[in-house]
């Protein structure tokens, strides 16, 4: 079981930027398969952003050229860095990871995930 939690949504205008943090109690990301998604209630959990174990990253179209997902070996924490911000980016997004698909977009290929955490964008 690999306990994720994470962090630093809020509130911002459209336009603003936010960056999320994920944490795993017990277990060393780097050796982790990734991926951020968020939930908007009444739609499916939409793939945000996931990072293989080389350090390669895939985005969601509505992200693309917005969003970053980065590591942090040394914090043990995954990001996701937002920019450019739409009122449609907001959503519960969560953190997770799959134990055999790396790099995968698809909510239903990963294993373990994170509370979420609340991100609002008002325009």
């Amino acid at each position: 079981q690999v306990q994720l939690v994470e962090s630093g949504g809020g509130s911002v205008q459209a336009g603003g930027s936010l960056r999320l943090s994920c944490t795993a109690a017990e277990y060393t990301l780097s050796g982790l398969c990734m991926g951020w998604f968020r939930r908007v209630p009444g739609k499916e959990r939409e793939g945000v952003a996931s990072t293989d174990r080389y350090g390669s990253a895939r985005y969601g179209d509505s992200v693309k050229g917005r969003f970053t997902i980065s590591q942090d070996n040394i914090k043990n924490t995954l990001y996701l860095q937002m920019t450019s911000l739409k009122p449609e980016d907001t959503a519960m997004y969560y953190c997770a990871t799959t134990l055999s698909f790396c790099g995968s977009l698809f909510s239903t290929r990963y294993n373990f995930w994170g509370q979420g955490t609340q991100v609002t964008v008002s325009s």
